[in-house]
């Protein structure tokens, strides 16, 4: 079964919101994981820290450079993801409906492309 990635888009911000916006939330994610688990979907799942903690590394013929900060500038960005199997992308589509519904967030699906060690 494809694997696809399900990512959390999240509004950029310094800090995380206040607890009374936050737990709800939490719950209903954390219950759609067990759906997710119980249906044979889930396969993990993982939170990132505020992008502001990012640093990007790059390579090139000048030699390497370290930025603080995400990659991209904008008002969004990517705040954790989960990855799930799942039959074809309608039904990938199906438990992003479900996620966005939880975290109230939109959520971007993309197909998991495996690479076999050669």
């Amino acid at each position: 079964m494809p694997n696809f990635v399900l990512n959390v888009i999240q509004p950029d911000r310094d800090s995380p919101p206040p607890p009374e916006f936050l737990e709800p939330i939490l719950r209903d994610v954390k219950a759609l994981n067990e759906e997710m688990r119980s249906a044979g979907a889930w396969v993990f799942r993982a939170e990132l820290d505020l992008a502001h903690t990012a640093r990007v590394v790059r390579v090139d013929d000048d030699g390497t450079s370290l930025t603080d900060g995400p990659y991209a500038e904008g008002k969004e960005h990517p705040g954790g993801f989960t990855v799930i199997a799942a039959p074809d992308l309608d039904a990938a589509l199906g438990w992003a409906e479900k996620l966005s519904r939880a975290t109230t967030l939109p959520i971007e699906v993309r197909p998991v492309t495996e690479v076999n060690p050669t």
